[in-house]
């Protein structure tokens, strides 16, 4: 039941059962034993009314809700019996309103928070929903990022290859340069021993105006050279082939030491005029790895060590060191260049970051370096000051 406060009140809404057998033996005590309480009505709600019987009424808001009625009790009596009625029916009355007020409170936050709750779960939904989808958005984005970040290392291993490609060329042009002068000349000789048939004279003294002692002579070591020269480009092919690893695309038995020299060889290729190499190779125990990657990994960090000489503007010297011990294999790659500064140490392995010109580089390489080692169970740190140098670590865990 709603209640507010002009409701009319009734007497038997303020004396339940309840409140009847609380309030009626004191009011019997108080009035001798006679006594009876009737609604506005007339209607009994306790005691047996006698016609006989002084009443009182009992009043709120100015109208009369029942009747209090005794035969025995004084006036006095009675009337003081009402005027502790008026009390208690009215403080039941502030009673039933407070705790009407307190359910309707109650009910009212409850209904609130059945609302807020309807509005978080729709705003979960709705947040679910966005993280889903800014998920999926993220995602695509990394993938994204990743193709184009795979794109650029391949873009730099082009570009290494393309620097090998140059330093091979002039390397191959060399021998084939002089091969073909060789083969030139050769071809001429031919012709002065084709002379021979329609010379006139004796064969003797023909073989001795065109000279052709000396050109036999000369022929042989053309032709000897020329072989000198084919082995040569073959040697600088199969080196090209075994750093590249063409044959080779799975996992192996590898001696480090031996893609080490391979790696020089390649960066030899290309070297600048004032740079040289020493080397402290220990003996090493083989490990099973990519020789390829690790082909490329040396590549870039012996190269990154010429570079940093050539951009000295000073000779300077490469040393490559390795030894194992019971952890694993320790190598160490020093070159006496420009150096870093700390700054620059703890951003070296950033994709992109370079401390070189534009155009000069991408900034792959000890990133790339860094990858090939993680794959391979490794680390690699860097050690280096301004115009001293840099030194390389890498270390590379053995089976136990």
């Amino acid at each position: 039941m709603t209640l507010s406060f002009d409701h009319e009140w009734r007497l038997d809404e303020l004396l339940d059962g309840a409140s009847q057998e609380k309030i009626g033996p004191a009011l019997g005590e108080l009035l001798g034993g006679d006594f009876s309480i009737t609604d506005d009505a007339g209607r009994t709600l306790w005691g047996q009314p006698v016609p006989e019987a002084r009443r009182e009424p009992l009043i709120l808001e100015l109208e009369p809700v029942g009747y209090l009625l005794s035969r025995t009790a004084s006036a006095a009596a009675l009337i003081a019996a009402r005027n502790l009625m008026h009390v208690l029916l009215r403080a039941e009355i502030r009673f039933k309103m407070a705790s009407t007020l307190h359910l309707e409170s109650v009910a009212e936050d409850f209904e609130s928070l059945k609302r807020e709750h309807a509005r978080l779960i729709e705003s979960e939904a709705r947040y679910k929903t966005l993280s889903a989808e800014l998920e999926a958005r993220v995602k695509k984005q990394v993938g994204d990022l990743e193709e184009r970040k795979q794109m650029l290392y391949e873009a730099e291993k082009l570009a290494s290859v393309g620097q090998l490609a140059a330093g091979m060329a002039h390397e191959i042009n060399n021998p084939l340069g002089f091969v073909r002068s060789n083969l030139s000349t050769f071809e001429k000789y031919l012709g002065k021993f084709a002379e021979l048939k329609s010379h006139p004279g004796s064969l003797a003294e023909s073989w001795q105006r065109l000279d052709l002692d000396f050109i036999l002579e000369d022929s042989v070591d053309l032709l000897h050279d020329s072989a000198k020269g084919m082995e040569r480009i073959a040697r600088i092919v199969a080196d090209l082939k075994a750093f590249s690893n063409v044959d080779r695309a799975s996992e192996e038995y590898t001696d480090l030491n031996h893609c080490l020299r391979e790696a020089v060889s390649m960066v030899e290729a290309q070297m600048p005029p004032g740079v040289h190499f020493r080397f402290d190779l220990l003996p090493l125990p083989s490990i099973v790895c990519l020789p390829g990657h690790i082909n490329q990994l040396f590549f870039n960090v012996i190269r990154n060590a010429v570079l940093a000489i050539a951009d000295s503007g000073r000779p300077g010297e490469v040393k490559i060191s390795s030894e194992a011990d019971e952890a694993g294999i320790h190598i160490r790659i020093h070159d006496s260049g420009v150096g870093m500064t700390a700054e620059q140490i703890e951003h070296a392995f950033e994709p992109f970051y370079t401390t070189r010109p534009v155009g000069s580089g991408v900034g792959l390489g000890l990133a790339t370096a860094r990858n090939v080692v993680q794959a391979h169970s490794g680390r690699i740190s860097l050690d280096s000051q301004p115009d001293v140098g840099t030194t390389v670590s890498l270390f590379f865990p053995t089976p136990p």
